[in-house]
């Protein structure tokens, strides 16, 4: 194959209409308003499997936007996502990024009650005096824990990004948000990660007009 030398600026334009061009040669024609949101998390991950597996709720995308033009916050359960989402333009619109995985506290609060880390930073982040977005990439405990303070009439999530990777409780994590009411960006399956629910916050955030 020929090398192709770009500036670092077009290398970002010049993956995307590759994308484009693929997603058409298979005749896949996504949305509009979800077109942005599907081609970055294919960016980040090269993998064309989520043009059919990534799913939304009714009017989802255009409430996390509201959500993060009115100044939401982003709660994630990892540092790598929190690392990974462009929080100087979410600052611009008041909002903020929050994870409390790697908290001395939390996690001596887990080990104290035995649970998982997941669980006792999702209710520290349902105190937040905040509007909050969940983008949950790695820990399926954490799509739990918020389902189930939701159903004990503790805390119901303002928005749900759930792509959290792996074996164990992903597929059945999922699928608590998929047949609920809560508004959500979820990736059927096991594939996810910490880089996907970043993608998919920072396109978001690139696509507030």
């Amino acid at each position: 194959m020929k090398i192709e030398y770009l500036l670092p600026t077009e290398i970002e334009s010049k993956s995307f209409q590759i994308i484009t061009e693929e997603l058409t040669s298979m005749s896949i024609n996504l949305p509009e308003d979800e077109a942005p949101i599907t081609k970055r998390v294919i960016h980040t991950s090269a993998d064309f499997d989520y043009a059919t597996t990534m799913c939304y709720s009714k009017n989802g995308i255009e409430i996390a936007k509201k959500l993060i033009k009115n100044g939401a916050h982003i709660v994630t359960d990892t540092n790598m996502a929190m690392a990974g989402i462009n929080k100087k333009k979410l600052a611009t619109f008041g909002g903020q990024v929050h994870c409390f995985m790697a908290d001395e506290d939390v996690a001596l609060e887990a080990k104290e009650r035995q649970v998982t880390r997941a669980t006792v930073s999702m209710e520290r982040a349902a105190r937040l005096n905040k509007p909050v977005i969940f983008a949950i990439g790695n820990a399926p405990t954490a799509l739990i824990s918020l389902y189930e303070m939701m159903e004990a009439g503790q805390f119901t999530p303002e928005f749900v990004i759930g792509v959290p990777v792996g074996f164990v409780n992903v597929v059945a994590a999922k699928e608590l948000f998929l047949n609920s009411d809560v508004p959500y960006i979820i990736n059927k399956g096991r594939k996810g990660g910490s880089n996907i629910a970043a993608a998919i916050c920072n396109a978001l955030i690139y696509n507030i007009k």
